[in-house]
């Protein structure tokens, strides 16, 4: 009888979409024949606890009786494309069942909310604290969901559970079910892979060091290692994603989303402080002319409500392969300020293949701190490309990052005024303060210290050398910036917690 494997997706991860690592992984072992099974504990945990914490619900609390009563018609409206259409129906339905997760939390002393998981006691950057989650399992709020869900795929009898751990938010969840599971069957074989295990891995973190409870840390792409512990000789290992086997009806989207790589790192690479440089990823893109031919194959089988392409930078090359060979559905993708989006006939053509909005990394509005960060865009052209996708229909989602090194308050409100002057060009914003690569060469000229006490940070903390520190950033942006007449309107149609990723479905119906 062949091997079989469990794949796992834990909690917790914005719940709109289904994982694309895993569905990736998943095709390669249809190919070669291998039984598996996928959990998407996310979906499942998340939607446990609301439908719990609604039937115990014994309190007085306005909100809470709210929330309690209008769960059921606040998951549906999130899958009714009716409802962005109306943000503020929207914003209460998310608001609501976000609240019932924090309540749900609480109970466990636990902070939870849509997006992410915050432990009192403890971190998900100290490696100690994640082999205590995995010894207190009972301790984790998503138990009593997990207890019975995992005590049934053990009964299968797996050769293997794997884990694809993504971001700190998944982290004590994802060692909370692999205690429990080593709890249950000690000689059970659990691989444990990731974007953040990668990180991890790659930034110094030994193979080992969760030894005892995983068996077998996977740094990178995971299809060829489990083909090699699956012991299957020549099998093929890439393939386009198979989402055949998630709830695409359950999750909190208007309609199935299909996420889709076509590269691994960015294709720029050049940036400072860039974490794909400090990891040494290398930049490993599909050839355009497969990516639009799977494009197309995925949407005739899924018929998704919206693309995801999830590339770190669509590079120039498929966006013109998009624009001449649509794939079918409305799409949206994290791209560069290029010359190719300051014409108007090419941004058009975007249009028209189905691109609905384009995220760009403008980071500043001052042009020397661009180009000591070696962003490779310059001001006049990222005006003209604003203007352009604007015209053409396409939104944008624009992400500023403040607080970098090369920067200063006056720099910072050189991109106030840039925004200010934008304003009518940019659908969405995110504003971020910036985290500095611990391993990043640029590290090494600064004065650095911790930035999370723990041995699994990814980043640390810094002097700035103009004395323009976080918190001093942090309030520049809360009493200045984000309180601008022109820039607050912009920020209140920024989608609660689902951010980015449910912002296309604003704009979808608005005509050029």
């Amino acid at each position: 009888m062949p091997p079989k494997i469990i794949l796992i997706h834990p909690p917790i991860a914005k719940c709109s979409e289904p994982p694309a690592g895993i569905a990736k992984l998943s095709a390669c072992l249809n190919a070669n024949k291998i039984p598996h099974e996928i959990i998407d504990a996310n979906l499942e945990g998340i939607l446990y606890l609301l439908k719990n914490v609604s039937n115990k619900n014994t309190t007085a609390d306005r909100w809470i009786t709210r929330s309690v009563k209008n769960m059921e018609r606040n998951l549906v409206a999130l899958q009714d494309i009716n409802t962005y259409q109306n943000h503020s129906r929207y914003q209460r339905a998310v608001m609501d069942i976000n609240h019932l997760l924090n309540v749900a939390g609480k109970l466990w002393h636990v902070d939870l909310s849509i997006v992410d998981y915050h432990d009192q006691s403890l971190s998900p950057v100290k490696s100690a604290d994640l082999t205590s989650a995995a010894e207190k399992p009972q301790a984790n709020p998503f138990y009593p969901y997990f207890q019975p869900r995992l005590m049934n795929a053990l009964a299968d009898n797996p050769n293997f559970i794997g884990f694809s751990l993504n971001y700190l938010s998944q982290a004590l969840c994802t060692f909370a079910m692999i205690g429990f599971i080593k709890q249950i069957q000690p000689r059970q074989k659990i691989i444990l892979g990731g974007s953040l295990v990668t990180s991890w891995i790659k930034l110094g973190a030994h193979s080992d060091i969760f030894k005892g409870l995983v068996d077998e840390i996977v740094a990178g792409a995971g299809e060829k290692i489990l083909l090699e512990l699956l012991e299957v000789k020549k099998g093929k290992t890439f393939y386009p994603p198979d989402y055949n086997r998630f709830p695409l009806d359950q999750y909190l989207s208007p309609g199935p989303i299909l996420p889709y790589s076509s590269a691994r790192g960015c294709y720029w690479h050049k940036c400072a402080f860039c974490p794909e440089k400090a990891e040494g990823n290398p930049y490993l893109p599909l050839e355009v002319s497969q990516v639009t031919d799977e494009l197309q194959i995925l949407t005739r089988l899924l018929n998704p409500s919206l693309i995801h392409i999830l590339d770190s930078s669509v590079s120039p090359s498929l966006l013109n392969a998009l624009a001449q060979k649509p794939p079918g559905a409305p799409w949206y993708g994290f791209t560069r300020i290029t010359q190719h989006l300051a014409d108007e006939d090419f941004c058009l053509s975007l249009k028209r293949s189905g691109c609905a909005m384009l995220k760009l990394g403008i980071e500043s509005g001052d042009q020397e701190v661009l180009n000591q960060l070696n962003k490779g865009i310059d001001l006049p052209t990222t005006s003209t490309v604003l203007k352009t996708l604007k015209k053409t229909g396409i939104a944008t989602y624009c992400y500023f990052l403040f607080g970098t090194p090369p920067e200063t308050q006056k720099s910072a409100t050189k991109t106030l005024d840039f925004v200010c002057q934008h304003h009518d060009c940019i659908d969405f914003l995110n504003l971020a303060i910036f985290n500095l690569p611990s391993q990043s060469l640029e590290a090494q000229s600064l004065e650095t210290h911790d930035f999370y006490k723990g041995d699994l940070s990814l980043y640390k903390n810094f002097q700035h050398p103009f004395g323009w520190q976080r918190p001093v950033v942090r309030h520049f942006l809360a009493k200045t910036f984000k309180k601008h007449p022109a820039i607050a309107p912009i920020l209140l149609r920024t989608p609660e917690f689902f951010t980015s990723n449910h912002a296309p479905f604003f704009v979808l119906n608005k005509s050029c």
